[in-house]
């Protein structure tokens, strides 16, 4: 089949690889300008330098909606479009232009967590499982008829960037069995179950913030889904910010009021963590290692050299 591919970032990169390995023929690919979002400059391998290299026409937008695209997109003839982490929507015009339409290759579950970000929600959420889904696109995002699906599992000391690398190591083999499948006449498409979807928006520094009151078990989650190299989950200590690199649910039980500093434990300091603290019953958070303003990065055991005082979701 003639494969238009449309992507961006390491998510991009991989797809256009696969398609490139496989028996199909790429006859160009879309995406988009560099960025200076935080986001975005993390798993930035470039589509464009790829395609380039194997002299594969390509075409640098942030919205796919201009006469010369459609224009350059007729002219390719493709039989299909494969899609992965394209940041904005595509229109009708674009995804249903080709026979076989749009397939779309997106890093969760579906029906659950579609858009932005669904490993660092899902491994907050604490999902048990996370993976990679092939479906055609229609005009509601991350909604079409489900074609394959691989899942991982989660465990329970995994960080975003374990997951991160397990599951774009599934993209080439979802990309290839999915193509195969269409072009063998052999697809067969499953219906989204909309009662079980949930949707997600562009995580930003905000959703970084420690909110004191979560339960220990919850922080410990957002820890781990905000690990190197994304911007780390964060919190104030006498009015600097100060954020959290390494941390654990700690053994004990402790109470007072969320987001005091009390106690060594271990290799690490808890701070006390939840919403019902105050009843003694609920594990603190037992953070480990900080990192300052400066880049500079401590064992919590040196930063917090006296017990006492708060962290602060503000200065």
């Amino acid at each position: 089949m003639r494969v238009v591919m449309f992507g961006y970032q390491t998510w991009g990169h991989r797809t256009l690889q696969a398609l490139l390995e496989s028996d199909h023929e790429v006859v160009m690919a879309v995406t988009h300008p560099k960025s200076d979002h935080a986001y975005e400059k993390i798993w930035d391998d470039s589509v464009a330098d790829l395609a380039a290299k194997h002299d594969v026409p390509v075409l640098l937008r942030n919205r796919p909606d201009d006469p010369e695209l459609l224009a350059a997109l007729r002219e390719s003839e493709p039989d299909i479009i494969v899609a992965n982490n394209w940041r904005t929507l595509l229109p009708e015009a674009v995804f249903d232009l080709p026979p076989h339409g749009t397939l779309n290759v997106h890093d969760s579950l579906l029906p659950a967590y579609g858009g932005f970000s669904p490993l660092i929600w899902a491994l907050i959420n604490g999902e048990k499982e996370v993976g990679v889904t092939a479906h055609r696109m229609n005009a509601a995002l991350d909604a079409g008829d489900i074609l394959l699906q691989r899942a991982v599992p989660v465990g329970p000391y995994d960080t975003v960037t374990d997951l991160f690398h397990r599951t774009v190591d599934l993209i080439t083999p979802v990309v290839r069995e999915s193509l195969d499948l269409i072009a063998s006449g052999q697809a067969r498409w499953l219906p989204q179950d909309r009662s079980r979807a949930s949707f997600f928006h562009k995580r930003s520094l905000e959703d970084s913030r420690i909110d004191w009151t979560w339960p220990a078990e919850d922080l410990d989650r957002l820890v781990r889904a905000q690990c190197d190299p994304y911007p780390n989950a964060f919190t104030y200590h006498r009015g600097k910010r100060l954020r959290i690199v390494k941390a654990a649910v700690s053994e004990g039980r402790y109470g007072g009021t969320p987001g005091r500093i009390f106690i060594p434990e271990g290799d690490g300091v808890v701070v006390v963590a939840g919403a019902e603290a105050r009843s003694g019953r609920l594990h603190g958070l037992l953070v480990q290692r900080v990192r300052t303003e400066d880049g500079a990065e401590h064992a919590a055991s040196d930063y917090f050299r006296t017990m006492g005082g708060y962290l602060t979701a503000r200065p």
